[in-house]
């Protein structure tokens, strides 16, 4: 078993022989090392808007078409089937991964809402992760896949969005909310400490 201490060698070594071989190195959702004249290595965070998926496997086609959408449309989407790696603990993942996230889009669907399982389980901690955001910024986005009822508890308190008949259209009007939150988040002025 290799110590932590070893581990952040290895790391760093592994990293300087990439740049040094003049490669770029990614680590995923934090940022690329970029080897630069001089022997000088830049970093460049990424800053990408996250956004998680909730999907039952049932409409799977229609999370990666928005996982597709949005990774298209220069955000940092998170779908289970794209990002969970073989052997992780894929409840404990899926948490922190809501968590960290800007957006959680919830699919709606006549095949979710009456779905006992995870889907269910997702919803209600996004709900809990929505109750610590500032009132005034989106977090929770409901998207409706078909013709199907949303949960009131969700319906009475936020506005969903149609992706049919017009998958464009609903599709355009929740990465256009997504951007102007994103940049309202971004231009916001924390107060200055005294």
């Amino acid at each position: 078993m290799t110590d932590l201490s070893e581990a952040k060698r290895l790391l760093a070594r592994l990293l300087q022989q990439n740049l040094d071989e003049g490669q770029s190195v990614n680590i995923q959702d934090l940022g690329t090392f970029v080897p630069g004249n001089d022997h000088r290595v830049r970093f460049i965070p990424d800053d990408k808007p996250r956004v998680f998926i909730a999907y039952v496997a049932e409409d799977l086609e229609y999370a990666k078409k928005l996982y597709d959408g949005f990774t298209a449309a220069g955000f940092n989407a998170w779908l289970d089937k794209k990002k969970l790696r073989p052997g992780q603990n894929w409840p404990r993942a899926i948490e922190s991964a809501i968590q960290c996230s800007d957006f959680f889009v919830a699919c709606f669907s006549r095949n979710s809402v009456l779905k006992r399982g995870s889907f269910q389980s997702e919803l209600r901690y996004a709900l809990q992760c929505a109750s610590q955001v500032p009132l005034d910024e989106i977090f929770f986005i409901p998207v409706r896949i078909d013709d199907c009822s949303v949960p009131e508890h969700i319906a009475k308190s936020l506005q969903y969005v149609d992706l049919f008949p017009d998958w464009t259209e609903g599709f355009s009007r929740v990465v256009n909310t997504m951007v102007q939150q994103n940049t309202r988040r971004k231009n916001k002025q924390l107060p200055i400490a005294s």
